[in-house]
């Protein structure tokens, strides 16, 4: 069964546009895993222009599912937040602290030593590790030498190049995907992931154990409520 972790962020960037609690982000990913989500993702940023800090603390104490945290840990205050909260997962992401969103993945050859530093802290903590990256078997073989558990497919442009040419677009995936499952990596994947793509996606990528939806999802509930939606998006996965 591959997992559905819900990506709540933009619930919480409406939350923010208007101050308040107005929705109520905590009770949102209790709903979210009521309507059976398997988990819960999160990306801070420095800024905390959607999820907050403190939400991460509260969504810890509540959630019987995982928690997935993604963030750049060259933030200290990411890595703070992470050792505090010891979540499930921790995604690792090379995001800039102004990005609108992620739009790239790890140099895991380039980055190597600070990976495997961090990775080293977050294990020790009993924190399962997941480092995103785009979909080149190089950088994947360059994952093992991290330690991380899993690494996370960047699946933009797969999205962007979905409906021109399917198999076109899944074609490096598969071929990082193999290349994953040949060094006993997990596999995770998201971006863009959608109604539209993740059926194909899921079915085609060997070894997928959990992908991460955010946008998309939220923006298919205000037209098929959240309940709905995610029974939507379980049923694309299985």
């Amino acid at each position: 069964m591959i997992k559905l972790s819900v990506n709540i962020n933009k619930l919480a960037l409406i939350r923010n546009s208007r101050g308040g609690n107005n929705p109520n982000v905590i009770k949102s990913a209790l709903d979210c895993e009521k309507f059976g989500a398997d988990g819960i993702t999160v990306h801070p940023r420095p800024d905390e222009r959607h999820i907050r800090y403190s939400d991460v603390y509260e969504l810890k104490s509540v959630l019987q599912t995982e928690l997935n945290v993604e963030g750049n840990p060259k933030e200290k205050r990411f890595m703070d937040l992470v050792l505090a909260v010891k979540p499930a997962q921790v995604t690792l992401v090379p995001d800039h602290p102004n990005q609108l969103t992620s739009n790239h993945g790890w140099d895991t050859q380039k980055e190597l030593h600070f990976l495997q530093d961090i990775i080293a802290q977050l294990k020790e903590e009993g924190i399962r590790t997941s480092i995103f990256v785009d979909p080149n078997p190089d950088i994947v073989e360059g994952a093992l030498a991290t330690q991380t558990d899993r690494i996370e497919l960047y699946t933009e442009e797969f999205a962007s190049q979905y409906l021109k040419n399917p198999e076109l677009a899944i074609k490096p995936y598969l071929v990082a995907a193999q290349k994953a499952q040949e060094l006993n990596l997990g596999l995770n994947a998201g971006h863009d992931l959608s109604l539209e793509n993740l059926a194909f996606f899921s079915r085609e990528i060997p070894s997928l154990l959990e992908v991460s939806i955010g946008h998309a999802l939220v923006c298919d509930a205000l037209y098929y409520g959240l309940e709905n939606t995610v029974a939507m998006y379980k049923r694309c996965l299985n």
